[in-house]
């Protein structure tokens, strides 16, 4: 079972999301920047960068917003040129144009925006130029897939295209049928919109942290979502209205005076997940170290012990650690490149049930994950889709003295 708990402050929403008691997800949201990933902005395109086969776009945020080339062709491959063309034959300065957040700001970055239009449901995600239909790979069952595929063919209209959600497996026909009749009300609101405000000009934002995690991660049939904020609760009430059961209600309002995260120990276990040194357990550790580039995980077996003999207790120990860093690399919203030093094993099999161990818990994970493999030094390469920005979550501050190295510089005399 699942638990959603969610604790309200008068500026952010922080959101943990719990499997059987032990906490798999972390979330937090302020207020202003509420749905900026999958949000749609009517902007305007102030420079053409054909070197960088880029444009950037005023859509009314502190920098402008990056547009890739082939953000801006036609989202089926099938139907893209062959040679492609130079950005300055698909946008020119002063051109208006409706884009879609991909990723927040970051740095002294503005946010990613394409033209490759999605608007996600609760049963499939609605691409209006997309032009075909898919099905999610975690459904398993070739006769599903095959019904489920059929149903898409069926329902989409023109140009539209469909992707099938992993929650779909098995749903009825009536009720795929009334999330696309959702979805096609909210693009044309958004074209409708586009065509009466001028540039820049937000057209339509995101849900709030708390809809998306129901949208994208709870079942309202046994899972149970508890807030210790009354108008958050009602909110969630009513966006659950449609799905839950009758005579099941699974949103609880917290009314304790001890902290909400406290109470389900979602404090304890934050603190221990977003340390540098993780301890496993039977005493082996992971070092979590994380650079603009990439993200380095070293595996040490340190006290564990366990095991009739080296390559045994070794394999033990990664096993373990797999197991963990599929949970923290989900839990910390890792994204990027992700480098993880495993202690070496001298077997092919046992290289092979770490890679089993690590892609069965990353299968849980609705982010797009990667494992590439093994390269020659025994190391497992990683890549991991990262949208938002964690700007207000459990975040650590970089030390002022030693700027986040652990190493202060001292001269010898």
């Amino acid at each position: 079972m699942k638990q959603m708990i969610v604790h309200c402050t008068q500026h952010i929403t922080r959101m943990a999301l719990l499997e059987n008691g032990r906490l798999v997800e972390y979330a937090a949201e302020r207020d202003q920047q509420q749905g900026l990933v999958g949000s749609y902005y009517k902007g305007r395109v102030m420079n053409v960068l054909p070197g960088m086969q880029a444009a950037f776009v005023d859509i009314g945020q502190k920098k402008n917003a990056f547009l890739y080339v082939d953000d801006v062709l036609h989202p089926h491959l099938d139907k893209q040129p062959a040679v492609k063309p130079s950005i300055e034959m698909l946008l020119q300065p002063g051109q208006e144009i409706v884009v879609q957040v991909r990723k927040e700001p970051r740095g002294g970055k503005g946010a990613r925006v394409t033209t490759h239009y999605t608007l996600p449901g609760r049963w499939m995600v609605y691409m209006p130029f997309a032009e075909y239909v898919g099905v999610s790979k975690k459904i398993g069952r070739e006769s599903e897939r095959s019904r489920l595929k059929g149903i898409g063919e069926r329902l989409r209209q023109g140009e539209e295209g469909l992707i099938m959600r992993t929650v779909s497996e098995d749903e009825p026909l009536d009720a795929v049928e009334g999330d696309l009749a959702f979805l096609r009300a909210q693009w044309e609101m958004i074209t409708r919109r586009s065509k009466e405000v001028e540039a820049p000009a937000l057209l339509h934002c995101d849900l709030s942290i708390v809809q998306r995690f129901i949208r994208d991660a709870f079942n309202p049939q046994r899972d149970e979502l508890r807030i210790d904020s009354a108008k958050a609760v009602k909110e969630a009430e009513a966006f659950l209205s449609d799905m839950a059961p009758e005579g099941y209600k699974p949103v609880g309002f917290y009314r304790g005076q001890e902290s909400i995260f406290s109470a389900y120990g979602v404090t304890d276990q934050l603190h221990k997940s977003f340390s540098r040194k993780i301890i496993l357990e039977g005493g082996a550790t992971l070092i979590w170290d994380e650079t603009e580039a990439l993200t380095v995980i070293d595996v040490n077996t340190a006290q564990y012990t366990g095991g009739t003999n080296l390559e045994d207790t070794v394999t033990r120990t990664n096993l373990l650690a797999a197991e963990e860093i599929g949970r923290l690399v989900r839990l910390r919203d890792t994204g990027g490149i992700i480098i993880v030093d495993f202690i070496d094993m001298e077997r092919e099999e046992h290289r092979r049930q770490v890679t089993d161990k690590l892609e069965s818990i990353i299968s849980r994970d609705r982010t797009k994950t990667h494992i590439l493999g093994w390269t020659h030094l025994g190391l497992l390469e990683m890549t991991r889709k990262k949208a938002r920005h964690d700007s207000a979550g459990f975040a650590p501050v970089i030390c002022q003295c030693c700027g986040g190295t652990g190493k202060v510089g001292t001269w010898l005399e």
